[in-house]
């Protein structure tokens, strides 16, 4: 948990604390002093991002083959010094931190407002300044640097001390936040503020922090400044604020009951337990403070609470044991929400012989004999679904003003509804809990969770069940994935078709035709803009994509492509909950997406520019869109995906547009699908 204001405050105050470091030389004096261990740094890569992010372009929803280079970079400077790194992502949002996520989400929106305005006033992208992450940026750079070979984790509670937790369990060199090339030290700060270090975490919650809020402190910040009034006038309000705070705290002795006189002292409404639990999340596994003894610490790894469901299939657990190497001849107790959330296990391994998971709890005898030693998943929503239903997303690059398309959390809730009942369906009488959604979007307030009730998918015989989507073999199973994968999207009558593309082109064909059916306000320009962005992309190098250059920006195609790229993480969650039909490399933006390319296709579409001149003359003798007929049946493959994806548009549209002369509601229409007989003559091309 950071502190508001204290790098500032070291720059100006006490610029000794903050000093500028040799990678090379760091790790060479690490693996004198701890020869058998390897130099590791922790990465709190969600405090990176936001400077990983350097290409030039970020409005029009993500340059992610530029991003992933520098990525690469940024991994061959450490590499190149000998460091390894081990990448720490936030998975959950705890409950004691809702406030404050809800209090950005709205800022962000305000940011958000304030974006679109600047681009429909300049049709370009702003400074800086007014810089907004790409929509999804962390949940790709997750996926992005477990491809590029690096080890990543997902934490099941606060990142900030799971990080710290690592750093301490594995002797790393140190934790890295924002730049590379500076250290932080604590005694020189210490020394600075005359504190010394048991005193940091008093120092952090009397400043204010995720538990303890800044509004709580005002009066407590006036009484230390009248004792200790700032001596330079050039100090702003909160370095003034920073100094009177370490002054009083260097007065008080480190002992508990200092800690409850200031309890009582400050006005801590209700909950005077605050500031005891702030102090508490600052202690990692086997420390002790002076502020706390041990018989007054309430410490808990994971702040979900248990549910009294027991889980009744010991036989999935049976199958996790012997797949991960997992030793358990003891019974097994499962504390649980469903039948079905021990089997989140497949997507995480973990090194701590009890391993407390939210609501779910497994008491493990050894510690497993797996590869990795720290815990992994490929998708957290998997885990939050399953463990608390529960699951969140930030904000997208949406235009709130635009109200033709409606925001990304409502398009693809029917998939996501649809993800739930594979997931949470019970083995009986198919009734599934409701999960709690906190989705950023237009005209919800956040003050309290969508509740989302599950909705079976079109599947004949049913759905499979997750022990048969996660463990089971065989060409039949595979089938099966890939159906059940395809009818969260309301495309099952297409499996035969769309196996027969290549998996990224399947996969954006199956998200187009979704976004087609939901989205009454798509044009034919829309589509055709989609299409040639998937097929010019293909080829295209890092380096060309960046000399890509834009006369305008159009606030309605960056609003459609962070609705794109929003839909990418949808496949991702569906993959995940299926058994994963597709290779998640297959599912990744830098296969399918570039935005100023999509921008460039978008504006030519829209002015009505030649099928050739979108497609950048990759297609000699292309079709009309009102066509299904190809003019010859010697055009190269490339140029069969092309058109045919085209004509599969087209009739995703003309289906959509019946959808709306009939009044039906495009948002929900669990009801229609595109038909395999409509796809299948286009489809038959697309493999020869």
């Amino acid at each position: 948990m950071g502190i508001k204001g204290l790098q500032g405050f070291v720059a100006r105050v006490c610029p000794d604390a903050c000093r500028m470091v040799d990678l090379k030389e760091m790790a060479e004096k690490h693996r004198i002093d701890h020869p058998d261990v390897t130099p590791v740094i922790v990465v709190d890569a969600m405090s990176c991002v936001r400077h990983w992010y350097t290409p030039e372009s970020w409005v029009c929803g993500g340059q992610w083959r530029e991003y992933l280079t520098v990525l690469e970079d940024f991994i061959e400077t450490f590499k190149a010094a000998g460091i390894e790194l081990v990448f720490y992502f936030d998975g959950v949002v705890e409950e004691k931190k809702r406030d404050e996520w809800i209090k950005r989400r709205q800022q962000n929106n305000k940011e958000i407002a304030n974006l679109f305005q600047f681009i429909k006033t300049h049709r370009k992208q702003p400074g800086r300044g007014m810089f907004v992450l790409p929509s999804a940026l962390p949940t790709f750079t997750r996926f992005a640097l477990k491809s590029l070979g690096q080890k990543t984790v997902c934490t099941l509670q606060e990142a900030d001390f799971e990080v710290a937790a690592y750093g301490l369990q594995h002797n790393c060199m140190g934790i890295l936040g924002q730049d590379i090339t500076v250290m932080y030290s604590r005694e020189d700060l210490c020394r600075a503020l005359g504190l010394n270090i048991m005193h940091l975490p008093l120092f952090a919650c009397l400043l204010g922090n995720d538990v303890v809020p800044e509004n709580l402190l005002e009066g407590f910040w006036h009484k230390c400044l009248v004792i200790c009034p700032s001596r330079n006038k050039s100090y702003n309000r909160r370095t003034s604020i920073i100094l009177a705070v370490a002054n009083y705290i260097s007065k008080i002795p480190c002992l508990y009951s200092s800690l409850k006189h200031l309890e009582d002292m400050l006005p801590l409404g209700s909950d005077k337990t605050l500031l005891h639990r702030g102090m508490e999340s600052y202690l990692l596994p086997g420390q002790q403070s002076p502020w706390i003894p041990p018989d007054a610490r309430n410490f808990s790894m994971f702040s979900g609470q248990e549910e009294t469901a027991m889980c009744q299939d010991k036989e999935i657990f049976q199958v996790l044991c012997t797949k991960y190497g997992w030793l358990c001849p003891c019974p097994v107790q499962f504390k649980v929400r469903c039948l079905r959330a021990t089997l989140l296990l497949f997507h995480i391994r973990c090194s701590r012989p009890a391993v407390p998971i939210g609501t779910l709890c497994v008491q493990m005898c050894p510690y497993p004999v797996s590869k990795e030693h720290h815990i992994q998943s490929e998708n957290y929503a998997i885990f939050n679904i399953l463990s608390n239903g529960e699951l969140e997303c930030s904000n997208s690059l949406e235009d709130d003003c635009d109200t033709e398309i409606p925001g990304q959390a409502l398009i693809y809730r029917p998939a996501r509804q649809h993800i739930y009942s594979v997931l949470l369906e019970s083995e009986g009488d198919g009734a599934c809990p409701v999960v709690k959604e906190w989705f950023v979007y237009c005209g919800n307030p956040l003050q309290q969770p969508d509740l989302i009730q599950p909705v079976q998918p079109s599947i004949p015989g049913g759905t499979p069940n997750l022990k048969t989507l996660w463990f089971a073999k065989g060409p039949d199973v595979e089938k099966q994935r890939y159906s059940t994968f395809l009818a969260c999207f309301h495309l099952q009558d297409a499996m035969e078709e769309l196996q027969a593309l290549e998996a990224p082109v399947a996969a954006f064909c199956c998200l187009l035709t979704y976004l087609m059916l939901q989205v009454s306000s798509l044009s034919l320009e829309d589509l055709n803009a989609f299409v040639a962005l998937v097929l010019c992309l293909r080829g295209k190098s890092a380096a060309e994509l960046a000399s890509l250059q834009l006369m305008q920006v159009d606030s309605r195609a960056v609003h459609l492509g962070a609705v794109l790229v929003r839909g990418l993480t949808t496949l991702l969650m569906a993959n995940s909950a299926c058994g994963f039909p597709f290779r998640m490399d297959d599912l990744m933006p830098w296969k399918v997406f570039d935005g100023k390319l999509f921008q460039e296709k978008y504006q030519k579409s829209h002015r009505s520019c030649s099928l050739e001149e979108l497609l950048e003359g990759n297609v000699s003798n292309y079709i009309l869109l009102e066509s299904f007929v190809f003019f010859k049946k010697n055009v190269p493959v490339h140029n069969y995906c092309c058109t045919g994806l085209l004509s599969l548009g087209k009739v995703c549209l003309t289906r959509c547009k019946a959808v709306l002369t009939s009044g039906e509601n495009c948002l929900m229409p669990h009801q229609h699908r595109i038909c395999g007989e409509e796809i299948r003559y286009i489809c038959t091309h697309l493999c020869r």
